[in-house]
């Protein structure tokens, strides 16, 4: 059966487990298995299922809180002790009011003591320092938004799950639908989501998760050094998504400031020059890291990038990043992603992004 902690927030642009049970099978090796770009967890947690230890990072606050959420949880007793003190603590809470220039969405997003009991959880967890803290954040995050006109373990009024739609576009929208804010208790949503997941026992083994840059992995994971024997990842895909615009409203309930713009400078990287180099210097990252021998998995993607230049891009930045000797294993494999969910409250539309997975082995 699906381990329940695998769906704890649902993420755009993510690999499914079996694509992580697939390639380690097929490994002969037994060290650490590492992701440099971890999204929501699927490596790292899938991984430790299967009795290897494993570590990841990313850049993104959302990912970094949910695999860390996944791969060191805390028991069930301590969540539920957790959230009777916060619903205790938020009775007598009072929210500030000025919303800013986003009040009209959230007065439309949330009904009224919805939005205060997503406020107080905003302000009272600490999900960086403290691990229960940060699985409730991670449950907070998977129901913070969702289509609540289908399941009542949303918070929000109707919006995708995998991502927040702009405000001014969620307003428009709702508007047009007559679609209102569903009164829904926050608290009981979490207790009721905390027994869901814990139906399935987390593994014994526990893992590591660091919000930092793949770029910074040998110092970050200095433990690590030579003990990488599985690296199974996605980088960012080239001119696809702004992930910070994406998901804007969960980086709001982390702490951020509401703001559903961002500038072109999002770490996004527009034609293969600038795409190779950032490359070069994420694996250069974790070269340290690295056993004797060691594989690595990567499905990469992008507008228009087909498989040839993918397929070069790719092992000629892992040449030059890792200093190794690097071989292709296979000719790879290509695909086009499966629609988006976002879509369904967008209107659907092709994507014109193709997905490319290659294995190389490493040596040296």
């Amino acid at each position: 059966m699906r381990h329940r902690f695998h769906s704890i927030c649902p993420y755009f642009a993510m690999f499914p487990e079996t694509f992580v049970q697939k390639h380690l099978t097929a490994s002969r090796f037994n060290g650490v298995v590492f992701d440099p770009f971890c999204g929501r967890g699927t490596t790292v947690f899938e991984s430790l299922i299967r009795g290897r230890r494993a570590a990841g990072c990313d850049t993104h606050p959302v990912a970094a809180c949910v695999t860390g959420a996944k791969c060191d949880p805390p028991t069930l007793l301590e969540v539920i002790r957790r959230l009777a003190e916060l619903e205790a603590e938020c009775l007598d809470w009072r929210a500030e009011r000025d919303m800013g220039e986003l009040a009209e969405f959230f007065s439309l997003c949330f009904a009224p003591e919805t939005l205060r009991q997503v406020q107080f959880l905003r302000q009272a967890l600490d999900w960086r320092s403290d691990k229960t803290d940060r699985f409730v954040a991670a449950l907070g995050l998977g129901a913070l938004h969702g289509e609540s006109h289908r399941s009542p373990n949303y918070f929000s009024n109707r919006m995708p799950r995998t991502i927040s739609t702009k405000a001014a576009y969620s307003v428009r929208w709702w508007r047009r639908h007559n679609c209102e804010a569903p009164e829904r208790d926050v608290f009981s949503i979490l207790r009721h989501m905390t027994g869901y997941r814990y139906r399935t026992p987390p593994p014994a083994l526990r893992g590591e998760a660091v919000l930092g840059d793949a770029r910074d992995a040998g110092s970050t994971f200095r433990h690590l050094r030579g003990h990488v024997t599985d690296v199974i990842t996605s980088p960012p895909y080239l001119d696809t998504t702004n992930y910070r615009e994406d998901q804007w409203l969960r980086l709001w309930f982390l702490g951020e400031k509401a703001t559903d713009r961002q500038a072109r400078g999002d770490g996004r990287h527009y034609g293969l020059d600038s795409y190779h180099s950032f490359l070069v210097e994420a694996w250069a990252g974790m070269t340290q890291l690295l056993g004797g021998a060691s594989r690595i998995v990567v499905r990469i993607g992008g507008r228009r990038l087909g498989k040839d230049e993918a397929m070069d891009v790719l092992h000629e930045s892992l040449k030059a990043g890792l200093g190794r000797s690097t071989r292709l294993l296979d000719a790879g494999v290509s695909s086009r992603p499966k629609g988006s969910q976002a879509n369904a409250f967008r209107g659907a539309r092709p994507s014109p992004t193709m997905e490319h997975d290659f294995c190389f082995s490493v040596t040296g």
